[in-house]
């Protein structure tokens, strides 16, 4: 029989439904990830219930697939697993009855079971992927530990639970055998790690253990929390040339009344103290957030402070989302009093603020050399990346044909013209 499964939201969901593929491939399926694909015999959809957006996509590909279940795949069987199932299975049982099974983040045993598949103990006992062949999710840890008051993560996925550090090493190490160049460390929160199961923090020493171990070529650090960050894995990201210059950390506001409100465990001048620290101690670091707007009681005053704050702190990637009230969160009880009209126009004045930023800083690599890694062929250019981006969230470098490119390879690029989000470029021979 046939498998498709659709994957929703973030990287975590990508490796949890990698590896739910793993155990239906050894079980003798054929197993796809192509949303467009129509003629399976199986449908899996894993959701995600993050925030607003992300649950109306979840429901929209709920109903696009029993949409086409109706329309001609009667004995077409659909299952519906993940984030959106674990927070809203009994409404969603009642409103979609067409759906053949539900499953929520903590059930892959079931899912796999339910197919007549054998489940191993540990659900990364085995892996398909479905990125590109030359670039991996490697997942740390699950659940989460922080109370953050917008946030339903640890109502869906539970408390921070690590995986063993030798048990990932080996996983990196598998990884790197079938091809993998670019391990890319995930978690809900990746500096908690180790904390529940060595009673300190042990991403430092796992950094250093993969790059020294691991054999990949490019190491990239995302979803790090400020609060306590280790500061062994600053050293760890400075020392070694394979962990890429890239840190990935969602800061949400600078104003300190509202990240108390927010619950985060820092503020502003704690902030302001850990991009000084990365950026005087990481030579070149490219630093990533995340920010929100519109959270309640967020006033047009301390809007003008985040919006200096980025034209200050010149953030090498920015992501901005207007704040989603989630029902059983600390905030929820704060109400939604800023308008959606609002958010938007807030969401638009920090990203035009970015990009004005991301091109002025664009500007001061043309003509300058840069190691790329290519990650597809689109049209007649070949579309990378350097070290200081992650893929399909950051910027791309379009790169001129040459008999020297091919996906999944490093080529050296000269840099010929920058863009608010993209660079061109040719080999450098």
């Amino acid at each position: 029989m046939n498998i498709n499964i659709i994957t929703l939201g973030c990287s975590k969901n990508i490796a949890d439904s990698e590896h739910v593929a793993g155990h239906l491939r050894k079980a003798g399926f054929k197993v796809y990830f192509d949303r467009s694909r129509n003629d399976c015999d199986i449908v899996i959809v894993n959701t995600c219930g993050f925030i607003g957006d992300a649950k109306e996509e979840s429901v929209n590909t709920l109903l696009e697939q029993i949409g086409i279940k109706e329309r001609g795949r009667k004995k077409r069987k659909i299952i519906a697993i993940g984030c959106l199932i674990e927070r809203y299975r009994d409404e969603l049982k009642a409103e979609l009855p067409e759906i053949d099974a539900f499953y929520g983040v903590h059930q892959w045993g079931e899912v796999v079971r339910s197919l007549e598949a054998e489940f191993h103990d540990k659900l990364e006992a085995e892996r398909m992927q479905s990125t590109p062949k030359h670039y991996a999710f490697l997942k740390i840890a699950e659940g989460c530990n922080r109370s953050c008051s917008y946030c339903a993560i640890p109502m869906i996925r539970g408390r921070h639970v690590s995986r063993p550090l030798d048990e990932i090493v080996d996983e990196a190490r598998d990884m790197v055998a079938n091809g993998v160049k670019e391990l890319i460390v995930i978690a809900q929160d990746t500096t908690y790690y180790g904390l529940d199961l060595y009673s300190k923090r042990m991403l430092g020493p796992l950094l250093e253990r993969l790059a020294n171990e691991s054999g990949a070529e490019w190491i990239r650090l995302h979803y790090t929390y400020p609060t306590s960050f280790p500061e062994d894995a600053i050293d760890a990201i400075a020392r070694h040339d394979n962990i890429c210059k890239y840190i990935d950390i969602p800061l949400q506001h600078i104003n300190s009344r509202l990240l108390e409100s927010m619950q985060r465990g820092i503020d502003r001048e704690g902030t302001l103290e850990l991009l000084r620290k990365f950026r005087e101690r990481i030579p070149d670091v490219a630093v990533r957030t995340t920010l929100i707007v519109g959270y309640p009681g967020e006033t047009e005053k301390e809007f003008d402070e985040l919006k200096e704050f980025v034209r200050e702190s010149r953030f090498n990637r920015l992501g901005v989302f207007a704040y989603s009230p989630e029902e059983g969160t600390a905030a929820y009880a704060l109400g939604d009093p800023v308008s959606e009209e609002e958010k938007q126009r807030r969401v638009d004045e920090l990203m035009s603020i970015q990009e004005e930023i991301s091109l002025q800083d664009n500007a001061k690599k043309e003509g300058k050399i840069f190691k790329v890694l290519i990650d597809r062929k689109e049209g007649d250019f070949y579309v990378g990346r350097t070290e200081h981006d992650s893929p399909d969230v950051d910027d791309e470098v379009l790169v001129a044909p040459h008999p020297s490119l091919h996906v999944g390879e490093f080529v050296r690029v000269e840099i010929d013209e920058a863009m608010e989000h993209d660079l061109t470029g040719h080999v450098a021979l």
